[in-house]
């Protein structure tokens, strides 16, 4: 199907996140130091009563309640057999500490704290940086799509450990069968986005997952990739901003997703991640059935997640051609820009789209648009297991398609009592 553009433009909380991997990031200060406060006892971390912060580079894990460890296995009468700080693990499973919740051999190990949370005798080596080891875009091990997302440490049923159980490529629905060029390990998206950690992030589109300059890039302006699934149960969803019914059938045209089977350290409440939606559908197809969309889905589902969902806008609307985040675009009229019934600010300029192939060029005769940099934050039960689906589709037919980009995946030690997207603030 062809068409053809008609429209003219007229933390709170004194916890710290605790980073998974180290693509450069682009903020983050350094983390506090380890000493305790009251009580007594022997090692540079030790401490009693109140609160004690495992500081490291870029951010660390506040743990309230006393009893840190120092460097080692800090000696606390227990028996062998005995759980006395009720972190599900005894002597005898190898917790280095059964004074503190917070060691055991299921814990996220902080860095450069000096302390073996994790209880392998080694403190500070949680694997960082494990995407500078993803040497080509069109990589097409999924355990790398987790890894470019800053998940570097796998784990296996037979184990404690937290970590990636499993990762694969699936479409919209969980379905084998996606086009591997749907999937990219980007160490850039034009010469304006950069990582947000490490020096890889993950790309999925319902064209190719490249830059324009890559070998096996595709226009973004109607490759059709061949594929089809169902779209996630539930979807597509109605925008209540967009006049009428803009929906579209039943099928998700040219869909990409990573799936993902998480164990959650022991220690972590939370997780975050960041992502940046773009799509060539606007501004021409806004309010349209042609309204191609992303989704994070998490299950079992937190409070509040619509259809197991966690990535929404200021609306609590699906990630779409509709969404209220889309505030990199320009037109020749403004900002803001006005397509179909909706104003759009437009107040990230056009800079991050150049050089993606949503941004003008001698090709195409307007601009594209993106979110920029968004940050999902969701709740986790310590040490349960937790299955990710981050998933794109076009909406309507198999032309125009849109692009995420997903880095920056960090487990917190922060609660949160539901699910939230809000956009990631620009580096000063």
């Amino acid at each position: 199907m062809t068409r053809h553009r008609t429209i003219s433009f007229v933390t709170s909380g004194a916890l710290l996140a605790v980073a998974v991997a180290a693509c450069t990031a682009s903020t983050g200060g350094g983390g506090a130091g380890g000493s305790g406060n009251g009580g007594s006892g022997n090692g540079s971390n030790a401490g009693g009563s109140g609160a004690v912060s495992l500081g490291g580079s870029g951010g660390g894990l506040v743990i309230d309640g006393g009893g840190a460890t120092g460097g080692g296995t800090v000696n606390c009468t227990s028996g062998p057999t005995e759980d006395k700080d009720k972190d599900g693990f005894s002597t005898q499973d190898g917790d280095c500490n059964d004074c503190d919740a917070n060691a055991n051999p299921g814990a996220y190990d902080v860095a450069k704290n000096n302390v073996d949370e994790d209880c392998n005798g080694k403190p500070d080596d949680t694997p960082v940086d494990c995407d500078s080891a993803i040497t080509g875009v069109g990589d097409k091990d999924p355990m790398n799509g987790a890894r470019a997302i800053g998940l570097c440490q796998q784990a296996t049923a037979g184990d404690k450990k937290w970590g990636v159980l499993e990762a694969k490529w699936v479409m919209a629905d969980g379905s084998p069968g996606m086009n591997d060029l749907g999937h990219g390990m980007l160490p850039k998206f034009g010469p304006n986005v950069n990582c947000q950690e490490g020096k890889r992030m993950l790309g999925l589109s319902s064209g190719t997952a490249r830059e324009p300059t890559d070998s096996d890039y595709a226009d973004v302006g109607g490759e059709d990739m061949n594929t089809e699934s169902p779209p996630p149960t539930g979807f597509p969803v109605d925008s209540p901003t967009c006049p009428g019914n803009n929906t579209t059938g039943t099928t998700a045209n040219d869909p990409a997703a990573l799936e993902v089977k998480l164990r959650v350290p022991t220690n972590a409440k939370s997780f975050s991640f960041n992502f940046n939606f773009y799509t060539y559908e606007w501004p021409d197809f806004v309010c349209s059935s042609f309204n191609d969309s992303f989704v994070a889905l998490q299950s079992p589902a937190p409070p509040n997640a619509k259809l197991g969902n966690i990535s929404f806008d200021s609306q609590g609307n699906p990630v779409s051609v509709n969404n209220g985040f889309v505030d990199a675009c320009g037109c020749d009229s403004g900002p803001p820009c006005q397509a179909d019934v909706k104003t759009f600010p437009c107040s990230l300029g056009t800079g991050i789209l150049q050089g993606t192939g949503f941004g003008k060029d001698t090709t195409q005769w307007d601009d594209h648009a993106a979110t920029g940099w968004l940050e999902t934050k969701s709740p986790v039960t310590p040490g349960s297991e937790v299955t990710l689906r981050f998933a794109i589709w076009d909406a309507g037919d198999h032309s125009l398609d849109s692009t995420v980009l997903v880095d920056n995946f960090v487990f917190s030690a922060d609660e949160a009592t539901g699910t939230s997207t809000k956009p990631v603030p620009t580096p000063k």
